[in-house]
């Protein structure tokens, strides 16, 4: 290098005292890369970087902030570093040490040098063109003895503006060095953070999920999935492109690197658009790959998103076709926590809503004994009881009753909670057709247990529940044990309710009917206020209200006469 260039001071200099360097290295840069002759056409290319070099430190010169900001110091002591690297690259080629040197070894550095250029130039025109400088400047004083082209390790009074800019900029190293220190400042102060997030700045974040270094991607795998996790960012991930480069890290990141990317992948599905972008992107096989063998948190995750995936009717083919039925099958036999298992019930339950070669393969695979099996456990879950009300019907009932249908439905109707029980009513309801059905369902000591239900708050549980009952009161025994309750005649005369939002009306009326026959019943009902319900009733002619109401009412007039 020439004797007259000024030697590279402490980077506590000021981003003018940096500028004025940079100028003066520029031509003897030139030159020295002019007279350089061996590889002429990767010189040619750096001489080219080179001659744009001074309208770049123009144009930041120029800005506003230049002087107000470290972003523009560091960057200028970036450009002087890589000025004085070509002086001394080009010299080295002229010597006799070039030689030496190797050349493959000597091709290697002028690529170098050739990338540290553009990322120099690339660094000036954000700086100035995306309004980075305004976002971060703040009064800063840098740590004394900052190496060249490097990030300071950054404390909490930082300016989290500047952090945030620092992912635009410098190389992989030293936005490595920014992601550690702006997932230290999330676990401090997270709010801090997000309330200035851009999009600019989470564009930058999801281009590190391609970065080179594995920590890199999991660290930035981290923060997007912590800010998908905040419930405000989760459309403008999506539609900066955080999908393809998430799906990749599921499908072969790191252990680190694969949690965070399935955890975010599974907060983005419950968004139906997110869920139909992940299909087109080609996520279904990377997540039931790692159903079948990721760890717990990742498969109970990866099950989680497939779930919610499952919910779109336009992707639940493609979704069989890539082999769903056999996994969430598998994951209800052999699922290493319960949250898999119950991702996967869901799964199997939106799978057989409306498709009926999806109900018969899913029968086929076992995963009718499977559903069972897993309601057997202390506390049912609804999913599981929604995916067996949508199978029954597939099924001989031979085999439902083989299988252990009725003995699954009563422990349901005792333990679950009042969603799960309102299912299991309306399983009953799709079994119950057969005379031999509705009697065991009868011996089982379902009736109990269905009058109970129709106490429920819901209107969805009461109507289950009087549908069910409606059906089994076909059988004889079923009709004596409902009589003999105490509870049915009030709970069904209270469904005699003329609300408009009773939907259960109709069912109570058909009950009461084929319950009237007995005068003892009809006593009951008139005790517990069934006349004034069924005159309202009757006048918006409800079907039934009138021939229940003249029954009752008969049989009120023949007990006045008796008395007489």
């Amino acid at each position: 290098m020439a004797d007259n260039l000024e030697p590279v001071t402490e980077s506590v200099l000021s981003a003018d005292h940096w500028l004025t360097h940079a100028r003066q290295l520029i031509p003897t840069a030139i030159e020295r890369a002019h007279a350089t002759t061996v590889f002429p056409v990767r010189w040619k290319s750096i001489i080219s970087k080179l001659e744009s070099v001074p309208t770049s430190l123009s144009d930041l010169a120029s800005h506003p902030c230049f002087l107000k900001n470290t972003l523009c110091r560091e960057t200028l002591q970036s450009v002087a570093s890589t000025l004085s690297e070509a002086i001394g690259l080009a010299e080295l080629c002229e010597s006799g040490d070039a030689v030496r040197h190797g050349k493959l070894q000597m091709q290697s550095d002028i690529d170098s040098l050739a990338a540290k250029l553009d990322l120099n130039l690339r660094d000036c025109a954000l700086l100035v063109k995306t309004g980075v400088l305004s976002d971060a400047t703040v009064p800063v004083v840098p740590a004394p003895g900052l190496a060249v082209a490097s990030v300071p390790v950054l404390n909490q009074q930082l300016n989290v503006g500047e952090l945030l800019a620092r992912l635009h900029i410098g190389n992989a190293e030293a936005k490595h060095r920014v992601v550690d220190s702006l997932l230290e400042v999330i676990r401090e102060d997270e709010k801090s953070v997000l309330s200035v997030l851009s999009r600019s700045s989470i564009l930058a974040m999801i281009q590190l999920l391609s970065a080179g270094k594995p920590k890199v991607r999991e660290k930035a795998a981290t923060i997007i999935c912590l800010l998908a996790e905040s419930a405000s960012f989760e459309t403008l991930l999506v539609s900066e492109g955080v999908l393809p480069p998430l799906i990749r890290l599921a499908e072969s990141g790191s252990l680190v690197g694969r949690e965070k990317a399935v955890i975010t992948l599974q907060r983005l599905s419950m968004s139906s658009d997110a869920a139909c972008a992940i299909v087109r992107h080609g996520g279904i096989r990377p997540l039931i790959d790692i159903c079948q063998a990721g760890d717990s948190v990742t498969q109970s995750a990866a099950a989680g998103a497939l779930k919610n995936l499952s919910v779109l009717s336009e992707v639940r083919q493609t979704l069989a076709d890539e082999g769903i039925v056999k996994v969430m099958i598998n994951l209800l036999d052999c699922g290493t926590v319960l949250g898999s298992k119950e991702y996967a019930a869901e799964c199997l339950k939106n799978l057989t809503a409306t498709n009926d070669h999806l109900r018969q393969s899913i029968v086929t695979e076992g995963g009718l004994k499977s559903l069972l099996t897993y309601l057997n456990n202390p506390i049912p879950q609804e999913a599981a009881v929604g995916a067996l009300r949508n199978l029954v019907r597939s099924v001989p009932v031979d085999s439902l009753l083989s299988f252990g249908l009725l003995p699954c439905l009563v422990h349901v109707l005792k333990e679950g909670v009042l969603g799960t029980k309102q299912a299991a009513a309306s399983v009953i309801y799709k079994v119950s057709g057969p005379a031999e059905v509705k009697k065991l369902v009868g011996e089982f000591g379902c009736i109990p247990l269905l009058v109970t239900l129709l106490e429920a708050k819901s209107t969805g549980a009461r109507v289950a529940a009087a549908q069910a009952i409606t059906i089994l009161m076909n059988c004889p025994q079923n009709a004596r044990e409902l009589k003999k309750d105490e509870k049915s005649i009030p709970n069904l005369v209270q469904l005699l309710d003329p609300s408009p939002s009773n939907t259960a009306k109709k069912y109570a009326i058909a009950c009461l009917l084929m319950l009237s026959s007995s005068k003892k019943c009809k006593k009951l009902m008139i005790s517990h206020g069934a006349i004034g319900y069924l005159k309202k009733l009757s006048e918006v002619e409800v079907s039934g209200a009138k021939k229940l109401l003249e029954r009752l009412e008969r049989g009120k007039l023949r007990s006045l006469f008796i008395r007489k």
